[in-house]
């Protein structure tokens, strides 16, 4: 009943009156859109996958997304944005095609089966008060760090388009920085498309198919993409996510969000989905006076932001086909372009905690390192040394008194 009752409020006031929050929304849907699904493709290339498979990935993403965002601000009455891991996607990069497309979906469900557990018992706040900020900072800057390479890397394949996009990219985020990511989109597709001699022929209006994906479980998936993948989620999408509705006055609970995006992520895992987390950066877009001057109201752009998922992932097909009609370095580009924010803020944490700065430094270079030892990748091997590193080089031991 009360769930019918906001619904109403929705469409008989909220909605008429909030236009910018609508805006706000179909803003923060275009620049997931236009930077961290760039990320995605770069996994789905790595995992050699077919484009009615990717299709189906992006479905699972947009449809998570949709429906946790859409529920969560109706119910909460707060501007809850959701959205897939970006960081966990970056790990996929790390890790395909070692690791199976069934291990990968086993990994998706063990990791949402430890965030629900997470999330019911209210413990949230105590796991990550037991994860070194710097540590879980600098194991996102290894994760991240080979995106940024990639920018550089492509100036030897295509090097009009990587240094059009570099320029563009400096220039939009002088000029605009809220739409830099979707102006960038704009450039490169037209940049690819003059310079690369890109077609857009095969785009069309084309219906997602989700497919089903057996689940495999395995130890290797377990530990080299479950467990980070809990790691990064919550250290680089709940924590930073949460900090940002409270910074602007929201004092929701982590419990019932860390809870139903969860549920979410579990169906959704099945058909190719990775885990869906609270947003981070286009969470401000949302949350912000920008989107509304009553705080009361800004909750429609949580909701317009989920029903923009919903469209998105309802023509999943058109969007893999524009993203597979342009150069793969083109989405190389894009890709560590968009995350050079999270580059950025990820260094400026570990930098800042100097109370075990050393042993942060040990955890990032674990794990740009690429290594893949005893079958478990990088990002497990950087928190497992960073922490070692942390307790024998800055814990201080207790030592008994005898006599």
């Amino acid at each position: 009943m009360q769930f019918h009752k906001q619904l109403q409020t929705l469409f008989q006031k909220d909605l008429l009156m909030s236009i910018p929050a609508i805006t706000a929304g179909f803003v923060a849907v275009l620049i997931s859109y236009s930077g961290p699904l760039a990320i995605f493709f770069q996994a789905a290339q790595s995992a050699e996958i077919s484009s009615a498979m990717m299709t189906s990935w992006v479905w699972a993403i947009s449809i998570g997304a949709a429906v946790s965002g859409i529920f969560l601000s109706l119910w909460l009455k707060v501007p809850v944005v959701t959205a897939w891991s970006a960081p966990g996607t970056a790990l996929l990069v790390t890790l395909f095609p070692g690791l199976s497309l069934n291990e990968a979906v086993g990994a998706y469900l063990t990791a949402a089966v430890i965030i629900f557990l997470i999330g019911v018992t209210g413990s949230f706040d105590r796991i990550i008060q037991m994860i070194p900020p710097g540590i879980a900072s600098a194991m996102m800057v290894g994760i991240l760090f080979q995106f940024g390479v990639g920018v550089f890397v492509s100036l030897e394949s295509v090097p009009a388009l990587a240094i059009g996009m570099i320029i563009a990219y400096l220039l939009f985020k002088r000029l605009t920085p809220r739409y830099s990511l979707v102006l960038l989109l704009v450039v490169g597709i037209v940049l690819a498309v003059f310079i690369e001699g890109a077609s857009l022929d095969g785009v069309s209006v084309q219906l997602a198919e989700p497919q089903f994906i057996r689940p495999e479980w395995t130890w290797n998936a377990t530990l080299s993409l479950a467990i980070p993948l809990v790691l990064v989620s919550l250290t680089g999408q709940f924590l930073p996510g949460m900090a940002i509705m409270r910074s602007f006055g929201y004092n929701t609970a982590a419990k019932p969000i860390v809870t139903v995006t969860s549920l979410t992520s579990f169906f959704t895992a099945f058909f190719g989905g990775i885990t869906t987390v609270i947003a981070a950066i286009t969470a401000a877009i949302c949350t912000s006076k920008e989107a509304h001057e009553d705080p009361d109201k800004r909750y429609v752009a949580g909701v317009a932001n989920g029903v923009f998922y919903l469209v998105g992932g309802t023509f999943a097909g058109t969007i893999v086909a524009l993203f597979t009609s342009l150069p793969g370095e083109f989405v190389a580009v894009l890709a560590g372009l968009a995350l050079i924010g999270a580059i950025t803020s990820n260094i400026s944490a570990f930098a800042a905690e100097k109370s075990h700065l050393e042993a942060s430094v040990i955890t990032f270079i674990a794990t740009a390192s690429g290594i893949s030892f005893l079958g478990l990748g990088s990002a497990f091997w950087g928190v497992i040394v960073g922490a070692l590193a942390y307790n024998l080089l800055h814990r201080r031991f207790r030592t008994n008194p005898q006599g």
